[in-house]
């Protein structure tokens, strides 16, 4: 995958499958809206673990179903948090609650996200915010959406005039990696105007197609954290590239999103 995705022609039946996966992903965060209020309390990871789950059973008992109808043939990834390729052929990468802890926590910051990857480049995807009612699409080749409205990434052409963010890639995550987004902050905090941290990387994403934010990294990751934005990013014109400016794929050890203007800035200030 290169700064700007690959462009393949747009079938008539892709841009179908958009508006029934936007369809499917509403209604799952229909559901989870309905438990969401309450911070819930646990004592233990396991029964941090079990609420997790319950949030993404009663979500994916929505959209496997669903998706499935539309894609019998593609593969499903089970696990949120994996990384790397993809085997060949189609395949829906879906986070049935992204910020899924935030949810917990009675943060609004969550959402519920499905991709469909073909061949390793992702197709097409739908981000239901459920709390704002908002959902933002975008397909290869056809632009990004917020509720059909355009998305633009921004015009900033100044790293210190940008807001940029980050995101914490996993729990127990390797200590280098720890350590290196500890010290790519601390660049940030010295050349961009403003640093937010928070969870979940794809939030950030969409504020970087809206033009709200300048540009967003990470390092590590997982392929559902990262591909609903990585679309929706470079179809409102924005650039990726791993943190070095190299091309970005799901085997890349960092990941960038950035307006054009302060891209090779950002790159230069995560290098150091």
């Amino acid at each position: 995958m290169s700064e700007t995705l690959q462009t393949t022609a747009v079938a008539a039946s892709d841009a179908d499958v958009l508006a029934q996966t936007a369809n499917a992903v509403r209604e799952a965060g229909s559901a989870l809206r309905e438990r969401f209020g309450e911070v819930v309390r646990y004592q233990t990871r396991e029964e941090l673990m079990r609420a997790l789950a319950a949030n993404d059973e009663m979500a994916l008992d929505i959209l496997r179903p669903r998706l499935t109808r539309l894609r019998p043939d593609a593969g499903w990834v089970e696990d949120e948090l994996d990384g790397g390729a993809l085997p060949p052929g189609e395949w829906w990468v879906v986070d049935p609650a992204e910020g899924n802890v935030n949810h917990l926590h009675a943060l609004p910051e969550w959402a519920v996200t499905a991709t469909l990857v073909r061949e390793n480049q992702p197709v097409l995807t739908a981000v239901h915010l459920p709390l704002t009612g908002e959902t933002y699409t975008a397909l290869t080749g056809a632009g990004a959406h917020l509720d059909g409205r355009p998305l633009r990434v921004s015009q900033t052409a100044d790293l210190g005039l940008s807001i940029v963010a980050t995101s914490q890639a996993r729990p127990d995550e390797d200590e280098k990696v720890v350590r290196r987004v500890g010290s790519s902050i601390t660049a940030m905090l010295f050349d961009a105007l403003v640093v937010r941290t928070a969870v979940p990387a794809t939030l950030h994403l969409l504020n970087v197609a809206a033009g709200r934010i300048d540009a967003f990294w990470q390092f590590a990751g997982a392929r559902a954290d990262l591909l609903p934005g990585a679309l929706l990013v470079t179809e409102a014109g924005g650039q990726i590239s791993d943190a070095e400016g190299r091309p970005w794929t799901p085997q890349s050890e960092s990941f960038l999103a950035a307006a054009p203007g302060v891209h090779a800035e950002a790159v230069a200030t995560l290098s150091r």
